[in-house]
C-alpha cells in the first residue's frame, strides 16, 4: 500500500500521479456537481486518503475572489449576551458553509477600525459588527470593495452597512411604564461607561419617558457593562438620603450586581423595597437568586435574519430589520 503517513502540504498533482489520472480529474472529484466517472473518483479518493490530502478551500476561493470568510467583530466576549450571540452566529455560519473569523476588540484603542482593516486583508465576503462604532469612511471602503457590512443592535444608522437591531427605545419606554404602574416614583437608571449606541438609546429613552410623566430619573454610570459596575452603582445610589424605589438597568449583568448590592449591603428586599428591571434576558436573569424582570432580545431570530443577509445575492439590495424586545415578567417587580 506504500507510505500511509500523513504529510503536510500534499498537492493535487501528487494525488493525480499516485492515482494515475490527470490533475483536472482530481479537481473535478473534489468539486460538487462536477462530472467524473465512478472509477476515477474511487482511485482519486483512495490516493488522497493514502497521502493525507485535503482540498485547500481557502486557496481555491481566493482564486475566485471569494474567501468564504465572515468576520465577527466583537468586544466583551465573556459577557453572557455577547457569548450567546456569538454562538448563534458562528453555528449558523457553519451551516451555510462560511468560515467565521472572530476578531476580539476588547481593550484596544481604535480596535474596531483596525479590525475592519483586517477584514479587507483577508478578503472577507462579509463582516458582522457586534460592538463599537466603525468610522463611516472605513465602512465605505469595505462596502466599495464588495464586502457586506452588517451592524447588529446599533441605533446609529450609518450609510452603507445593513442594520439589524432591536427597538431599544420602545422597550425602555415600556420599562418606565411598568414601574409607573406599580407605583414607583423615585426611579434610577443604572447604565454603563461603554457608551455604545444601543445602551445610550435605552438610557435616554427611559429618562425621556420618565420626564414626560413628571419624574426625574437619576442616571449612574460607574464602569463598563458588567456585574461589578452594577454592584458599585447600587452602593452609590442606595447610600444616599433619597433612596430610589426602582431601577432600570440597561443590561441584566448590571442588574444582577445592583440587586446583590441592594440585598447584601443595605438589607433591602426585592421587590418589596426596590423594583428592578433589566435588559437582554441572559441565563442568570432566570436564576432563583435574581428572578429578574427583563426584556428578551430575540437572538435566534436576529441570527437567522443575519444569515439571510450574508447568504443573499450581491445583486439584490438586502434590507435591515428592527426586532421587538419581549418583556419577561418575573418577581423583581411588584404586580401592578
Amino acid at each position: 500500500m506504500g507510505d500511509t503517513r500523513v504529510r503536510s502540504f500534499v498537492s493535487a498533482q501528487e494525488v493525480a500521479e499516485l492515482a494515475g489520472v490527470s490533475r483536472s480529474a482530481v479537481s473535478r472529484t473534489f468539486t460538487d456537481g462536477a462530472s467524473v466517472s465512478d472509477a476515477t473518483r474511487r482511485k482519486v479518493l483512495q490516493a488522497a486518503e493514502q497521502l493525507g490530502y485535503h482540498v485547500n478551500h481557502l486557496a481555491r476561493s481566493l482564486i475566485q475572489e471569494q474567501s468564504g470568510i465572515v468576520c465577527l467583530i466583537v468586544a466583551e466576549i465573556a459577557t453572557p449576551y455577547q457569548a450567546r450571540m456569538l454562538d448563534a452566529l458562528s453555528r449558523r455560519l457553519q451551516v451555510i458553509d462560511r468560515v467565521a473569523m472572530v476578531i476580539n476588540t476588547s481593550g484596544e484603542s481604535g480596535g474596531v477600525e483596525a479590525a475592519l482593516g483586517q477584514t479587507l486583508n483577508y478578503r472577507a465576503g462579509a463582516t458582522i459588527v457586534l460592538s463599537g462604532t466603525p468610522p463611516a469612511a472605513l465602512i465605505t471602503t469595505c462596502v466599495n470593495s464588495g464586502q457586506r457590512v452588517i451592524l447588529i443592535n446599533r441605533d446609529d444608522h450609518l450609510d452603507g452597512p445593513i442594520n439589524v437591531s432591536v427597538d431599544n427605545a420602545l422597550a425602555a419606554r415600556e420599562a418606565l411604564h411598568m414601574l409607573d404602574r406599580c407605583g414607583c416614583r423615585r426611579i434610577a437608571v443604572v447604565s454603563s461607561t461603554a457608551g455604545t449606541p444601543s445602551l445610550v438609546a435605552r438610557e435616554r429613552a427611559f429618562a425621556a419617558a420618565a420626564e414626560n410623566l413628571g419624574l426625574q430619573a437619576s442616571v449612574v454610570r460607574t464602569g463598563p457593562t458588567g456585574y461589578a459596575a452594577g454592584f458599585e452603582a447600587g452602593r452609590i445610589l442606595l447610600s444616599g438620603s433619597t433612596r430610589p424605589d426602582a431601577a432600570f438597568c440597561v443590561t441584566d449583568l448590571l442588574a444582577c450586581g445592583f440587586m446583590d448590592a441592594a440585598r447584601r449591603e443595605f438589607g433591602l428586599h426585592i421587590p418589596a423595597d426596590l423594583c428592578v428591571i433589566g435588559f437582554d434576558d441572559i441565563e442568570q436573569a432566570g436564576w432563583a437568586a435574581y428572578d429578574l424582570t427583563t426584556f428578551r432580545q430575540p437572538i435566534d431570530a436576529i441570527a437567522d435574519h443575519t444569515m439571510t443577509l450574508v447568504d443573499s445575492d450581491n445583486t439584490v439590495a438586502p434590507a435591515g430589520r428592527r426586532f421587538q424586545a419581549e418583556p419577561v415578567w418575573r418577581r423583581s417587580v411588584r404586580p401592578s
